[in-house]
């Protein structure tokens, strides 16, 4: 079986990219499984490597696109100016820049077919909008790119997999944002994705409430019945096991999640505060709904802690493999259908 090449941005320069990215191939075995292509500056990847301490001797190949790859060795891609510098612990126009560079040279070469899977370190979205991004996230950039019309955010670990419905937009904006049709939408992207990209048969999914108690029968909001239960009903009838709507503090509070395959959340923080307390340290962030895989760690840039050798890179770790199962189970999924039809 061939090795998969997985690229990985470096993110916002002066956060904790770097140092989670070397951290996570510092032992040599793991080039065994996988071709490291990271996109950024071998200057940059210096300066991070000296500052993390116990280190061995890493392996290192400067490359101009991921068609040069080596196996065995952790390639760079020199995708930023000779003059690019750092400055840890805060963002700058210069790390929102090579933010962006290192993300348009990523999806570049995952378009072409260089690279197999696209893995994102953490950037800071206000610093890049402030220098024309354009986008209010990865999620976003990715989803016009592909030209899809639409993508989940997907949360997923070993404990627990959530869905959201609405993504990075202000809490006001919440309800009026919350439809029949988006919640159904967000089903499908999850079901589908629960079968091909995580081999689970008939996924189980819950659907959570918006309000408190879920609206306690219209005393504290009415979205639960005339919105959220139509929803689930409707998904129900084009074959999508959904269940629900549950009141989110119960939920998670009795460990209900564990009887279901997924949960969708109805916004961000709903979803991810939960997710993030039960699985901070291997959590990742995976895009449903692209024609490539996407990962990213489920934390920031971590400001506070950057050039001090304090970052767990235990979530660009899960980030990476996760990828790459991913990748390999849409595979057989999609070899299987192909089998299917030939019959």
């Amino acid at each position: 079986m061939r090795k998969p090449i997985v690229g990985i941005t470096q993110g916002d320069g002066n956060g904790i990219g770097y140092e989670v990215i070397i951290k996570s191939l510092a032992d040599a075995r793991i080039l065994e499984s996988f071709t490291p292509v990271i996109y950024g500056s071998s200057k940059i990847f210096g300066f991070y490597r000296k500052l993390i301490h116990n280190l061995d001797q890493m392996d290192t190949y400067v490359i101009q696109s991921a068609r040069d790859a080596k196996p065995r060795k952790i390639n760079i891609v020199n995708c930023l100016p000779d003059n690019s510098f750092v400055e840890p612990g805060k963002p700058t126009p210069e790390s929102a820049k090579s933010a962006i560079r290192s993300l348009e040279c990523a999806v570049r070469d995952i378009k072409n077919g260089d690279i197999d899977v696209l893995v994102t370190a953490p950037i800071n979205k206000r610093a890049m909008v402030e220098e024309g991004f354009g986008n209010t996230g990865h999620t976003e950039y990715l989803q016009k790119e592909f030209g899809v019309d639409d993508v989940a955010m997907f949360m997923v670990s070993d404990q627990l997999k959530i869905g959201v419905v609405t993504g990075h937009i202000p809490l006001k904006e919440v309800p009026t944002s919350i439809t029949v049709e988006a919640i159904v939408g967000k089903l499908r992207l999850m079901s589908s994705s629960l079968k091909r990209d995580f081999g689970v048969i008939e996924p189980k999914i819950a659907v959570l409430g918006l309000n408190p108690h879920c609206g306690d029968g219209g005393l504290l909001g009415d979205e639960e019945q005339k919105i959220i239960l139509p929803a689930v009903k409707a998904a129900n009838e084009e074959g999508i096991l959904a269940f629900g709507p549950y009141s989110p503090d119960g939920f998670f509070g009795l460990g209900h999640y564990a009887k279901f395959d997924a949960t969708l959340a109805m916004y961000h923080d709903q979803g991810l505060a939960p997710f993030k307390a039960l699985a901070f340290e291997d959590g990742v962030n995976f895009t449903a709904g692209l024609p490539i895989v996407r990962t990213s760690p489920d934390h920031g840039t971590a400001y506070e802690m950057a050039g001090r050798d304090e970052a767990d890179p235990h979530s660009m770790m899960s980030s990476i493999f996760t990828a790459i199962d991913i990748l390999r189970k849409r595979e057989a999924f999609d070899s299987m259908q192909e089998g299917r039809l030939d019959k």
